[in-house]
């Protein structure tokens, strides 16, 4: 099954997967089949371990072939035009992280799969997608959210093959990334709206700690001593009685609507009664009560510029950026 040809311009290990790929091409190896083992290949072609294993790691990441522990290793896929297998882990799914996403896989190209998985701000469940897809793929693009210490996890997998998306924690600071900086956004963007926002009483920002990032507070905070406005942090609507004069800023799209709901339960008015700023812009935010103003990243840029990062293999932080959408809810 495996031919060598020892004075091919072909690199030994390539000759393997070369001969591999086309065992499954002709129907010789089919997806299940048990593939002969590094020993076999390597005594029967007088190779070394590494240059088997060489061709096996590629083999794997691309997900043409699978370990089994104390078994060997196994076909996985029939689908051999899959040049590279991209490991994706969000926090979670929604509008704007999905447009992140189709824009990623729009700009990555063909013969690229990407596996997406989600962590739900569980450090368990980070930790164990992790390590039981070490090796497993060429890429590993990371959104840790607000986990701590998840280089626990980041540093099994080979550094040059990770990028981290959307917050940097201190101890991730040496990986590429495409990221944004919640403090500064906030605290610039507020100030753009800062002759609409002065008519309010006092600025109110729903956060929870559990998934906003904290700088985000720290900008907020900053804002709101440096011009000298009462405000507070709350971390959830319940048992809360709006009160005109109030400015919600709102990261997440659930608490807006409830907010919104809660107004008309109220008989309060949006922008004459409360005001809203929420984060990330969709198009529901552009109808629903006359248009939402919004603080947003550009998350099909963030999308593209990820994918440009992992086909030319760069290196680099990028800053992405931001903008604010002023409507008629402040």
């Amino acid at each position: 099954m495996i031919k060598i040809k020892r004075k091919s311009g072909t690199p030994k290990y390539k000759q393997i997967i070369n001969s591999i790929e086309e065992a499954i091409l002709t129907g010789t190896l089919k997806k299940g089949d048990q593939i002969p083992s590094i020993n076999k290949i390597k005594d029967e072609n007088n190779l070394s371990r590494d240059t088997v294993m060489t061709a096996f790691n590629e083999l794997k990441s691309r997900g043409i072939i699978k370990s089994i522990v104390g078994k060997g290793y196994y076909v996985n896929s029939e689908n051999i035009n899959i040049n590279q297998k991209i490991f994706l882990l969000f926090d979670e799914l929604n509008s704007f992280k999905e447009d992140l996403y189709n824009s990623f896989l729009e700009h990555l190209g063909d013969n690229i799969q990407v596996d997406i998985f989600f962590h739900h701000f569980n450090k368990n469940t980070f930790d164990n997608l992790i390590l039981e897809n070490t090796g497993n793929y060429n890429y590993y693009v990371i959104m840790p959210a607000n986990l701590k210490n998840t280089n626990s996890a980041i540093k099994n997998l080979p550094k040059e093959k990770v990028y981290i998306l959307d917050q940097i924690q201190e101890d991730l600071i040496d990986y590429p990334a495409i990221y944004q900086n919640f403090e500064k956004t906030i605290f610039n963007n507020l100030t753009k709206a800062i002759h609409l926002i002065k008519k309010y009483k006092k600025l109110i920002l729903v956060f929870s700690e559990d998934k906003q990032p904290l700088p985000m507070r720290e900008g907020f905070i900053n804002f709101c001593t440096t011009n000298q406005m009462p405000f507070d942090c709350i971390a959830t609507l319940k048992d809360r009685t709006l009160t005109k004069g109030e400015l919600y800023i709102i990261p997440e799209d659930k608490i807006l609507l409830k907010i919104i709901k809660q107004m008309k339960s109220e008989g309060l008015l949006i922008a004459e009664d409360i005001g809203i700023i929420s984060y990330n812009d969709t198009l529901l935010k552009e109808i629903v009560e006359g248009g939402i103003t919004t603080i947003s990243t550009d998350f099909n840029y963030m999308g593209k510029r990820l994918a440009e990062m992992i086909l030319n293999k760069e290196q680099t932080k990028i800053e992405n950026t931001n903008n604010l959408i002023i409507r008629s809810s402040i």
